[in-house]
């Protein structure tokens, strides 16, 4: 109870003494009774004669506890005051106070000044989309419901189930209590998991797929592999170190693949970018002619047999005229060459358009992770065999998401010309990769 005495040379923590001990002597431990004190109380006025500074504590205290307006309540529990001296002084010194006023505004104005500058402005939004359930663009979005911020189906979508006929009753034994206490922890961390999960998904943008793969694309292929193989570990980090690594990264790619290319002119003796551009014509031309002698070489290889010779030749007629060769035809030595059959020969175009002649592989990156099949369908479709890579690894990894793909879903996916999709589609399903809906 107040007055009360502090010893002023012991602590911490404080040595506290009633008045009946000091009037005594009281010694304990290190404190002794010739130790200089100082008498504890709040039996003075702060801010109005008639009220003491322990009844200013009492009076906040009661309005926390009983809330701003009930003042009787506030009144009851002080004791000491009136209703309406309680909602008088309270207003008078708590709320239209200029001192207290100019306090919390310079208050709100350091806080302000401290998040100026990473402050981001309100901007209107459109509205959010509501794709209809099981539609594509919902099954692209994983069942997020944008306007209401949520799944349709959660994590542990049934972890609900455990709680459902657990009741506590007074009669329950300390076992018992304790076995449906670790039941309710487990929910609790399940629905933290939840939440966990749904911060990375926003954080880092993972809703909106198909803005996330045309992101994704923009980078080299070098580059998407890390990117790929960094996108497990971007739960660790947030989303802003993550983009800052994978774009450090694609820049220190594109520095290392300039210095090596200037590492080349300088070995070839180039010290300007005029002579530069020189050798890559140059450099271009040379490509062209190794080409032509890469093909003149397939040549020679036929000319010890005469029949696999003349279906080379007529296999480059069929190219020249825009037939597709089709399937192979043993020749006597057991070679083996593609000849045209009658029901792969196209319909008869308009005189004056040809179709582009089979894409030349030699050379392209990624051609050495293809088959024979998949060479075949590339230089028929025309399409380099990095990019068929990654049109096969969307459609696969989307088949094995929903079980089954149609034309339509791979259209969605892969924004390339509607002819070349149909026939990567069907090249997939006839050899199994996919499964079709």
């Amino acid at each position: 109870m107040e007055p009360y005495i502090k010893c002023a040379e012991c602590g911490p923590p404080p040595f506290l003494l009633c008045l009946q001990c000091f009037t005594r002597g009281f010694e304990y431990k290190k404190h002794q009774s010739d130790h200089t004190y100082e008498i504890m109380t709040s039996d003075f006025p702060v801010l109005d004669p008639s009220w003491t500074a322990q009844e200013e504590m009492a009076l906040l205290e009661a309005v926390m506890d009983c809330g701003f307006g009930n003042w009787q309540d506030v009144a009851n529990q002080m004791c000491t005051k009136t209703k309406e001296e309680c909602e008088k002084h309270y207003m008078k010194h708590f709320i239209n106070n200029p001192l207290f006023a100019s306090t919390l505004l310079n208050l709100k104005q350091a806080e302000e000044a401290k998040t100026a500058d990473t402050a981001i402005p309100f901007q209107s939004t459109d509205d959010p989309p509501r794709p209809a359930f099981d539609s594509l663009l919902s099954r692209d979005m994983a069942g997020y419901m944008p306007a209401r911020a949520d799944f349709i189906e959660e994590f542990d979508n049934y972890a609900e189930w455990d709680l459902r006929d657990i009741d506590f009753v007074e009669d329950d034994s300390d076992i018992l209590h304790a076995l449906k206490i670790a039941v309710v922890d487990i929910y609790h961390s399940r629905l933290k998991e939840r939440q966990r999960r749904k911060k990375i998904i926003r954080d880092h943008g993972l809703i909106n797929l198909k803005k996330f793969q045309l992101m994704e694309r923009r980078y080299p292929k070098e580059v998407q592999d890390l990117y790929e193989t960094m996108r497990r570990f971007a739960r660790i980090v947030g989303p802003v170190e993550h983009d800052k690594f994978i774009e450090s990264y694609a820049l220190e790619f594109e520095l290392r693949r300039e210095i090596k290319r200037l590492q080349e002119y300088r070995t070839a003796g180039i010290t300007n970018f005029c002579s530069a551009r020189a050798y890559d014509h140059l450099k271009k031309t040379r490509e062209e002619e190794r080409l032509k002698r890469t093909m003149l070489s397939e040549v020679l290889q036929y000319i010890q047999d005469s029949s696999a010779c003349q279906q080379w030749l007529r296999r480059q007629a069929d190219i020249d005229s825009g037939l597709s060769p089709s399937v192979p035809v043993a020749s006597n030595s057991g070679d083996t060459a593609h000849l045209p059959t009658k029901k792969n020969v196209p319909c008869q175009k308009p005189k004056g358009r040809r179709s582009a002649p089979p894409l030349n592989l030699t050379g392209l990156p990624g051609t050495e992770k293809l088959n024979e099949k998949e060479k075949e369908l590339c230089q028929m479709v025309r399409l380099v065999p990095g990019a068929y890579l990654e049109y096969k690894s969307a459609l696969v990894n989307e088949c094995n998401k929903q079980g089954s793909l149609r034309l339509a879903q791979a259209r969605a996916l892969i924004k390339i010309d509607v002819n070349k999709t149909r026939k990567i589609y069907d090249f997939l399903i006839r050899e199994g990769y996919i499964t079709k809906a």
